[in-house]
């Protein structure tokens, strides 16, 4: 007895798999390819028009003053501050060179849009390495620096008044005369209270910053696949020279076609002699010539239609038509 070897549904099964895993990868990055350039102005646009409002609208309340101590950051995080303002102005700014290229269909525009953002992408980093770098080295070294010679008067007295401190360690240490401070006031210095704010401020700022960046880069990537592949020619008006078919590409295309056609409808007539001979034999030949005109003309196949076949075989196969027409001055 000779066993018969049954398949492996397990093997089969796990080949099966990886292979429409493979055909849906396949699909899934044309569809990536083809989908990715509409996200300019389906999803990243409307993204970068939101948080740069939405930073802007922050810069602007600290500039008039309308947050819980708000001057300290306009004294002690200034340059951070004007960077963090410039940034998200030149974002709505590239927002608005964006929209301009999308709904006119632009490139142009959307030349200028991809170059503004890498501009916008160095004024956003920039405010958030300035930030991370004073948080992370020497933060209390920085501070003393800043209250003896970058602060001057105006600035001591705005932290001492929203912190409620006098002096930098005490009242005798560098501190601004006002109806709180004075020599014998009972308040603290300002070091340590001032420290604390700023390592908040700090973190929280850069951490904003960074958070913004990756959501910046995807932003950058589609721009980019706009600029360069959404235009009013492709796909809209004349096909790109590159992609022209030639009178050779078309001889060839053509001769691929024949033998992969015209042996079929050769098969189709030994067929249809055949199926001709068996309905002439078993219910004669009027019977047979009935049944085969009505088919023809159901299926709007003539007989001139099927000998002819073999004729445009023939002259598509010597590259009569395309030849001639390779010849003619261009």
């Amino acid at each position: 007895m000779v066993w018969k070897q049954e398949p492996d549904n397990g093997k089969k099964n796990a080949l099966d798999k990886i292979q429409v895993d493979s055909l849906l990868f396949k699909y899934l990055c044309i569809y990536i390819y083809f989908l990715f350039p509409s996200l300019c102005s389906d999803l990243t646009n409307p993204q970068l028009s939101a948080y740069a409002l939405v930073a802007l609208i922050f810069c602007l309340l600290t500039w008039f003053n309308i947050w819980t101590h708000a001057d300290i950051v306009r004294v002690g995080n200034h340059l951070e501050l004007v960077l963090s303002t410039v940034a998200a102005s030149l974002a709505i700014f590239t927002s608005l060179v964006g929209w301009a290229g999308i709904l006119l269909n632009n490139r142009a525009f959307l030349a200028w849009y991809t170059f503004l953002l890498w501009v916008t992408f160095a004024f956003i980093v920039a405010p958030g390495y300035i930030t991370y770098k004073k948080y992370t080295f020497n933060l209390e070294g920085k501070i003393n620096a800043q209250w003896s010679r970058a602060l001057g008067t105006a600035g001591r007295l705005k932290i001492q008044d929203q912190l409620d401190c006098c002096g930098y360690y005490n009242p005798f240490v560098e501190a601004t005369v006002s109806q709180t401070c004075y020599s014998r006031s009972i308040l603290p210095g300002c070091k340590a209270p001032y420290i604390k704010y700023e390592q908040r401020v700090l973190e929280r700022w850069y951490t904003v910053v960074f958070s913004i960046v990756p959501f910046h880069l995807i932003i950058m990537v589609a721009a980019l696949l706009c600029s360069n592949h959404v235009t009013y020619r492709f796909g809209k008006g004349m096909m790109p020279k590159a992609y022209r078919l030639s009178m050779d590409s078309m001889g060839i295309i053509m001769e691929s076609y024949s033998q992969c056609v015209f042996p079929f409808f050769d098969q189709l007539l030994i067929h249809w002699n055949f199926f001709f001979r068996q309905l002439a034999e078993q219910y004669g030949n009027d019977v047979a010539k009935d049944i085969l005109s009505r088919s023809r003309s159901n299926l709007n196949l003539s007989s001139s239609a099927l000998t002819g076949s073999s004729k445009l075989a023939t002259m598509i196969h010597g590259h009569a038509k395309y030849e001639s027409l390779s010849s003619r001055p261009h």
